[in-house]
């Protein structure tokens, strides 16, 4: 039986999640329609180049919801500040209305936790639950 609750690497085996949270500026309702399925695409390029994993995802108007694997390597912040930074960048640059809308397409802000073994199906079946809100 093979397990994918561990990650091994040369020296460590390890099993880090977190769960990750942010909204746009001032909350606004933009994340739909065609910019919500370019963001997912983002997502996922820039989580595959800095070696980060999304386990799950859900994209709503105004906040994104991710669990993520990480390596031991890749700080927390360092991880939303990637996905952040690129994503804001790329959605501002195919969607110039976004320009119009908002000074900056992200909050400065976001929520983050780690997740052990324990709480990790639940943060998984609250965030596929999100959307049948």
């Amino acid at each position: 039986m093979v397990s994918t609750r561990w990650t091994h690497s040369i020296t460590t085996v390890y099993n880090i999640g977190y769960h990750i949270i942010w909204c746009p500026k001032y909350r606004r309702k933009v994340l739909v329609d065609a910019v919500e399925e370019v963001l997912k695409l983002l997502l996922y390029k820039k989580a595959y180049e800095i070696g980060v994993s999304i386990e799950e995802m859900q994209i709503m108007p105004d906040h994104v919801h991710l669990f993520v694997k990480a390596p031991p390597t890749a700080s927390p912040h360092w991880i939303v500040q990637q996905l952040k930074g690129y994503t804001s960048h790329e959605l501002r640059v195919q969607f110039p209305s976004l320009k119009t809308r908002l000074p900056t397409l992200w909050t400065r802000s976001y929520y983050i936790e780690s997740c052990g073994h324990i709480s990790e199906d639940t943060v998984r079946k609250y965030i596929e639950e999100q959307k049948k809100k």
